[in-house]
């Protein structure tokens, strides 16, 4: 309602649907420039997942369902490495923009 209000979007989008969205250009430009492997996306997956249910992903709730079954803080910085907190922040401000 926000985003309509302020003229950001034409319509009335639910939030899921924009999440989806975003997160789609964006693993697209991701993909442009170093490519992920399946790993990588299957975890980005379940963020876009959490996003999507709690508006944002906290380093903590990678101690928490669905992430601790696939690893969670450590399965993540074994994915993404040092670049994982700048990753945390930058899906945050992508997924939800």
């Amino acid at each position: 309602l926000i985003r309509r209000a302020c003229g950001i979007d034409q319509k009335l989008t639910p939030f899921a649907d924009t999440v989806r969205r975003n997160f789609r250009d964006w693993i697209l430009r991701k993909n442009a420039g170093q490519p992920l492997d399946a790993e990588q996306t299957a975890f980005l997956q379940l963020i876009r997942d959490h996003v999507i249910t709690a508006c944002r992903l906290e380093r903590d709730d990678l101690d928490y369902a669905p992430f601790d079954a696939k690893g969670g803080l450590g399965k993540m910085h074994e994915l993404f490495g040092d670049r994982m907190d700048a990753l945390i922040e930058e899906v945050n401000q992508e997924l939800t923009a």
